[in-house]
Formats: C-alpha cells, structure tokens, sequence
C-alpha cells in the first residue's frame, strides 16, 4: 500500500487552553493589540509577533513553494521564525492562521503552514483558524468564536481604528517627536487594563473609550496641521495595513513629508457582511443568513456613526466617510458582485479616499494577486475617468521585488502629486 500523504490536524484542546500560548502573525499593529487583550477575558494567551527582517521571507521561501502568495509567505515565514527562535517552547505554543472564507488563496494555506510543521518535525503543534466563515467548524474544541467573543471583537477592531486614523493625522505634524508614539502606547495599555477588568465589556464604557482616545490625541501639540500632501494606502488586506508586508510604506511616506491615510479594519468587516447580503440578493443564496447579516451591518453602521460624530464634536480631527456612503459611491465604479480577495471595497476604498481630498493614493498588492489586479488595478482607468485629478500608482510586492524599485515608483507619483 502507498505511503498516506494526509497532513495531520492537531486540535487544540481545552486542556491547552490553561497553559499555551497562542502565537499570532502581525497584521495589524494597533488593532490586533487590543483584540488579543480582549481575548484574555476568554481565557486565552496569545502574542502577536511583531518580529521582522529578510529572514522572515527567507524562512517563508524555504517552506512553501515560491508560487505562494506574499502574505501567506510572510505569515507562515513569521511563525516558524518564531519556533526556530528558541524564544518558546514549541511544546507549549499552538499558531493562529486567519482566513478569509472567500475566494481568495488565502483560504487554503492553513494546510501548508500544516505541511511545513510536519517536514520540520513540529507535527505536534496545533493550527488554529481565525476565521468568521465556519471553515473548520469543531475541529478545535479549545478554541471557539462565539457570539459575546464577535462582539467584543468588533469592539477592538472599532477603538484600534480610531487610535490608528488619529496616530496618523498627528504623526507628521507632532513639535515633539515621538510624542503621538507615546499617546498610542498609552492608550493601549489602559484600554487593554480595562478589557481585563471587565469580562463583557459594555458599549457604554466603549464610548468613554472613544472619547478618551480623542481627547488624548487633542492634547499633543501640533505644527502646521493638515498642511502636507495626504496619500492613502489601500490594497489587499495585509499588504496594506502590516508594515512588514508594505516594507513600512507608512514610515517611506513620513519620510517624503506627506501624510498616510488608511481607511480601517471595520470597512473591511462591513464589506465582507454585505457580501452575505448581496450573494442572497444577485445569487439566490441563502435568505436566512442575509437577514442575520443586515442586522449585523445596522449594528456596525451605528457604532461607526457613533465614533464620527464624537470626532466631529471634537472638532481637531477629520472623521472618516460612513461605510454606507463608501458603498453607494463604489457602485458608480464596480458592481458589488465583484467579492473575490477585496473585490469591490478596493475601488470603493480609492473613490473614498477622492471625494475626502486624498486625491494620491498607493494600491499595494501582492504580486500574482488575480482578484487584486482586476478589482484594484484593473480599475484604475475607470476611476480616473470619473476623477481626473486621482493620483494613482499600483505596487506590486513580492520577495523578489526590489525594495528601491517600489520606493522609486511612489517618488515618481509624489513628485506629480507636488506639482500638483
């Protein structure tokens, strides 16, 4: 009989629960933070790397064929890393994985990362998805997402946001370096201090947090505010929002003298909740599903108001755009059965960022990301031939990509932005 070629599935168990630690690739460097802090309150340990470097491609390159996506590169590259560090005990640390749920690639590479653990001989640790599309369903009984966990969740994500648009809108003007760096810092350790305070945490005392964090950034002392050329980054996921993944574009910017704006993490979850709505309507699928998932819109779309209007009271800061209008203005460019990787909230992120000023905009993409292509680059020409004042210019990274390369070809787009 042939040798069995299946890849083992170690599930991570409730016993595990008590003394492993999670360990979690970063993508987002401010909203992950708080979303693991919350996930304390649920009993579990997790650390997000923040480790970075050529080895961690190199690591990637080594264990999953070349033809794989960056960011699962990177994401699978960084975890390894990190059991070869000797920083832990691969004995006592389990490895998270998100995946979309979509038609994106992205989906599948749990069952790589799966396969690289076993020809290194770490068969024994378990993988974990972060998903919210039901992909391996019970296959990890230590580990499981209910609804008081989604909420709270969405809670992170909601105050990670805020904390990032404002870190941004201050970070060049600051008269005292380093001092939006501090405010951060700050406030994630005492959001963090009160998530573990707190076993539910209630909307109530989210809004004290809101206003908490605005009032905070209103006290760094600001120089010629809102005076340099804005670029937005936009993009698939991780490439846009993981400083590792965009070989820190938002630094690059600064350094340009310019002002990166990047929409946030709850566009993306409320994109991927209407995609629900819209396969029930353009699809037939299912109506069931479509009901829960507009109540769940509603749900965000009011807590997002919520947050722009406190911003606006305050009066130091611009808000971002309500996502519904994000929505209809996308319709003009893309239809919303476009769903595949970032399908159409890339264009709708680009149309966005426009009709607020940003008028320069980087598309980060990695490179052989099909759904990025057509939804992003592929409609480049149509949303200039709507806005003829977009400044565009897609990058594409990749191991391979040339670091001065990218940086020459944001230089290029920053120049006409200047004459401008």
């Amino acid at each position: 009989m042939p040798e069995s070629r299946e890849i083992p599935h170690v599930p991570f168990t409730e016993e595990m629960k008590k003394d492993y630690t999670i360990l979690v690739p970063n993508m987002l460097p401010i909203q992950i933070k708080l979303i693991l802090a919350l996930m304390r309150n649920f009993g579990y340990h997790m650390e997000v790397l923040e480790t970075e470097g050529p080895q961690i491609a190199e690591t990637g390159l080594k264990n999953v064929h070349n033809d794989t996506c960056y960011p699962a590169l990177l994401v699978i590259g960084q975890l390894i890393d990190a059991l070869e560090s000797g920083a832990y005990d691969p004995h006592k640390v389990a490895l998270m994985l998100p995946q979309t749920g979509g038609g994106c690639r992205a989906s599948n590479y749990i069952h790589l990362l799966r396969k690289a653990l076993v020809k290194l001989g770490y068969d024994y640790i378990p993988v974990i998805s972060l998903n919210f599309s039901g992909l391996e369903k019970n296959a990890n009984p230590g580990f499981k997402l209910t609804m008081p966990m989604i909420i709270q969740i969405g809670y992170g994500a909601l105050l990670g946001d805020l904390i990032m648009m404002l870190y941004n809108q201050c970070r060049p003007y600051v008269v005292h370096e380093g001092d939006a760096d501090r405010a951060v810092d700050e406030l994630i350790r005492k959001i963090s201090s009160d998530f573990a305070k707190e076993k539910i945490l209630r909307y109530g005392k989210v809004r004290t947090l809101m206003a908490l964090v605005v009032k905070r950034f209103a006290q760094i002392e600001l120089k010629d505010f809102d005076s340099k050329p804005k670029v937005g980054i936009v993009g698939e996921i991780y490439v846009k929002f993981s400083p590792l993944g965009n070989n820190n574009l938002e630094k690059f910017l600064l350094s340009e003298g310019t002002e990166p704006v990047l929409p946030g993490l709850i566009d993306f979850c409320m994109y991927w909740i209407l995609n629900h709505i819209y396969d029930s309507q353009l699809y037939g699928r299912s109506a069931k599903t479509a009901i829960i998932m507009r109540g769940a819109y509603k749900f965000l779309c009011g807590k997002q108001k919520d947050m722009i209007t406190m911003i606006r009271r305050d009066g130091h800061f611009r808000p971002p755009m309500p996502f519904e209008e994000v929505r209809r203005l996308s319709m003009d460019v893309i239809s919303p059965g476009v769903k595949m990787g970032e399908g159409w909230l890339l264009p709708g992120e680009m149309v966005e960022l426009i009709n607020e000023g940003v008028n320069n905009i980087v598309l980060t993409q990695p490179f052989g990301c099909l759904p990025n292509h057509i939804a992003g680059k592929g409609m480049v020409r149509r949303i200039r031939e709507i806005y003829p004042q977009a400044n565009i210019v897609s990058v594409d990274y990749d191991p391979g990509a040339s670091r001065i390369n990218q940086e020459n070809r944001i230089k290029l787009m920053l120049s006409a932005a200047k004459e401008q």
